[in-house]
């Protein structure tokens, strides 16, 4: 029998979970679809997309300034403010994103000939690239309008929307990669057209459903006070740069390892790939975490908000070992579905192993880090996790890979030992408390 609290637990977290799920499924279909195409543009599309989250961190940090204000304002049930935070976020998504994604559209080539030697990897990405670029904006504007809906208990419209959004992206895939119903054969630029034209999609259905049901709450009716405007670029600044690092951190890592061979750089779009799609129910329970500790710090009940970070850390645990189980059993066959290239799937064979090992304890940092981000300790969780990558993982990878020479499997070992440091410091934290006083 679920207690009270895992049922409100699961009634937040599986929605998203869910929408996780759908978005990542679509993720390794795109990879598969990419994969028959050749190795050359599922490196391409392997880096680019790292390069693409570089420059969503920045907006997808304003999402979680938006989440904490908007859970604080519902535990002190101020229900008419609800989606003013969104509508400050609509200000700086504008106001960021629009010149952003013109610079990155023009300086792509740039980009890629810095990051990607093989001029075939660089052929198939530029293209790519450019395309994912167009809806940025929309991205930015989805990623907020998760963080409201899940802040005021309805994560089922994000599943919703998120769901659709998912199919239009696989059907245009199919048509926009391979030539099918009479679109264009494009390649790899069609997957990334047809990703950005799905957001635009998940945009317009998000303003509508806004509209028709948020307008009691503020939505796009009340213009934000300045100093609201100011909380959110203070909560969200350093969220962003920690997003902005994190992602760039990882385009890193694929230069490192583009720096040993394609095929480990093939190898190792998958292994992310299968890693995100197990790390979904830390992201899941953590974006829960977010929203039950900001209502309980809201209603001034501290020691709710504390029980909050450690009851959704344990259930996250046990969602993530079963997820798992399969990469320690059968994960030639995981490699397999892919990529046909041998060499390929051997190489990351036993790294896939390894990130079962990463996941199980990862998720539980994760969970504890967006308790700490709906506590509103955004500055202490940017330096946890730019410490944590830059300072510690980065260097030594880049002495294994780039330096030494060494296998795939030597980079991931110290990856796994990375992610697991970095749990460790999260739940140090959570645990000393020093979050408790802090105003949203």
């Amino acid at each position: 029998m679920l207690s009270i609290r895992n049922k409100r637990i699961l009634s937040l977290s599986l929605p998203i979970i869910a929408a996780q799920i759908s978005q990542n499924i679509v993720n390794l279909i795109d990879t598969a679809m990419v994969g028959r195409i050749g190795a050359n543009a599922l490196a391409a599309i392997g880096i680019c997309a790292f390069v693409t989250f570089v420059f969503q961190g920045g907006l997808l940090g304003i999402s979680t300034g938006v989440q904490a204000q908007v859970a604080r304002r519902k535990g002190e049930g101020k229900s008419g403010q609800l989606a003013v935070p969104l509508n400050s976020s609509f200000i700086l998504i504008l106001v960021l994103g629009i010149p952003l994604s013109c610079l990155i559209y023009y300086l792509s080539p740039f980009l890629l000939g810095f990051l990607v030697e093989d001029e075939g990897v660089r052929a198939e990405g530029i293209p790519y690239l450019k395309m994912r670029m167009i809806g940025l904006v929309f991205i930015g504007m989805n990623f907020s309008f998760r963080s409201y809906w899940n802040a005021i208990d309805l994560s089922k419209i994000y599943l919703g929307n998120l769901v659709l959004v998912n199919i239009t992206n696989v059907f245009l895939n199919y048509c926009l990669i391979f030539g099918h119903f009479g679109f264009p054969r494009l390649g790899s630029e069609g997957a990334g057209l047809a990703t950005s034209l799905s957001y635009i999609l998940g945009t317009v259905i998000y303003l509508y459903l806004g509209l028709t049901r948020s307008r009691k709450h503020g939505f796009l009716c009340k213009m934000p006070k300045l100093e609201r405007i100011k909380t959110l670029v203070r909560l969200s600044i350093p969220n962003s740069i920690q997003q902005i690092l994190f992602s760039a951190g990882f385009t890193i890592l694929f230069w490192m390892i583009g720096k040993i061979g394609t095929n480990e750089l093939a190898a190792s779009n998958i292994l992310i790939n299968l890693m995100l799609v197990a790390i979904l129910p830390g992201l899941g329970f953590g974006m829960a975490n977010t929203t039950l500790v900001g209502q309980a710090l809201g209603r001034g009940d501290i020691q709710d908000a504390y029980k909050w970070g450690w009851d959704v850390t344990k259930i996250c645990l046990t969602f993530v070992f079963f997820i798992t189980v399969p990469f320690w059993i059968i994960p030639s066959q995981l490699m397999g579905l892919f990529t046909n290239d041998q060499i390929i799937i051997e190489l990351g064979r036993n790294p896939l192993m390894i990130t079962g090992i990463i996941v199980c304890i990862d998720s539980a940092g994760l969970t504890l880090m967006n308790a700490l981000l709906g506590a509103g300790a955004t500055n202490l969780s940017m330096r946890i996790s730019v410490i944590c990558m830059w300072i510690i993982f980065l260097p030594l990878a880049y002495y294994l890979g780039p330096v030494l020479k060494l296998d795939l499997i030597h980079i991931w070992l110290w990856f796994a030992a990375y992610r697991i440091i970095q749990a460790l410091v999260f739940a140090f934290y959570w645990e000393k408390g020093s979050w408790k006083s802090i105003k949203v």
